[in-house]
């Protein structure tokens, strides 16, 4: 399996089906650690291992991420705050 089969894997066990914020991994991860934990009646070890082994995954390539920081970065992960988008900005 490639780098990138195994990210889109790791996506698709956290539920992640398009662009995603830190928070929202991690909550997908909160919420899916407690329903496949040992511990739990309906736990399961080999999901929980999964689910664990993909977090890690995707944190690293999080963290590892570079950023662009020019104008045209900025606007594409901000399109709201574009001038002439929003009515604030047309008075």
């Amino acid at each position: 399996m490639t780098g990138y089969e195994e990210y889109e894997k790791s996506l698709k066990i956290l539920g992640i089906v398009s662009r995603f914020t830190a928070d929202d991994l991690k909550n997908n991860y909160l919420k899916l650690s407690k329903k496949y934990h040992p511990d739990m009646p309906q736990g399961d070890a080999q999901k929980f291992k999964e689910l664990n082994e993909a977090y890690k995954m995707i944190q690293k390539y999080i963290k590892s991420y570079r950023f662009g920081v020019d104008e045209k970065d900025f606007y594409e992960q901000n399109p709201f705050l574009k001038k002439g988008t929003d009515w604030f900005y047309d008075f």
